[in-house]
């Protein structure tokens, strides 16, 4: 894996993600349901890259995606779109940020088992609009790289820890974080659009630095 495709890792988490791992260590089960969170995570990261190899690999059959140094293969020009589409959802998100409200399921979480929390990190990746377009960007390098499945490893084990990070933190820090995490998780609430805008603008960035 090439290290410049890493730091997509970060543009998994950034979101409802993130936040849903914030919830899950400030519920009464913080522990079990983290986890179960975190191989919720795994398990959709793992699948949702496989998944999107296989369409990198039928469209590389069905046309040339190019090579890496070409800046005007067809590899490039899919990430040119995403960088298109990325600005438009920025856009939107500033319009109307005025408005901007956490997904109402967001609640629920406070009173989620182990089961509903593995659910929701599978879920979180695969049905997540902007986790389907990292996933597939990693899938086009794969495949401009001529590299498998394996080579992807990195990236979901760099994707798994960034969402381990509040449970790391509530474990290391106890008390402390205890008090913390409402507070970042009531500003997440609040600011829910800024962090989807930061989120493009991280992704946005990452493609054209590895053009």
């Amino acid at each position: 894996m090439d290290l410049k495709i890493l730091p997509l890792a970060v543009t998994m988490m950034v979101g409802p993600q993130i936040l849903s791992a914030i919830i899950f260590v400030t519920s009464p089960r913080a522990v079990r349901a983290s986890l179960a969170f975190l191989l919720g995570i795994a398990a959709g990261t793992t699948v949702g890259v496989a998944v999107m190899r296989v369409i990198a690999a039928l469209l590389g059959q069905a046309v040339d995606t190019g090579s890496p140094s070409d800046k005007g293969s067809v590899g490039h020009i899919i990430e040119y779109v995403l960088v298109g589409l990325l600005v438009f959802v920025a856009v939107k998100n500033w319009v109307g940020r005025r408005t901007a409200e956490p997904p109402k399921w967001l609640e629920s979480l406070m009173t989620a088992g182990p089961g509903k929390a593995f659910t929701v990190g599978l879920l979180l990746i695969l049905l997540m609009p902007s986790d389907l377009v990292v996933m597939l960007t990693v899938a086009v390098h794969l495949q401009q790289h001529d590299a498998g499945l394996g080579a992807a490893l990195p990236f979901i084990g760099l994707t798994v820890l960034i969402a381990a990070l509040p449970l790391l933190g509530r474990l290391l820090f106890g008390r402390k974080a205890e008090r913390t995490m409402p507070k970042v998780r009531e500003w997440m609430n609040t600011h829910s659009w800024l962090i989807s805008i930061i989120a493009c603008g991280i992704f946005i960035a990452l493609i054209l630095s590895g053009d």
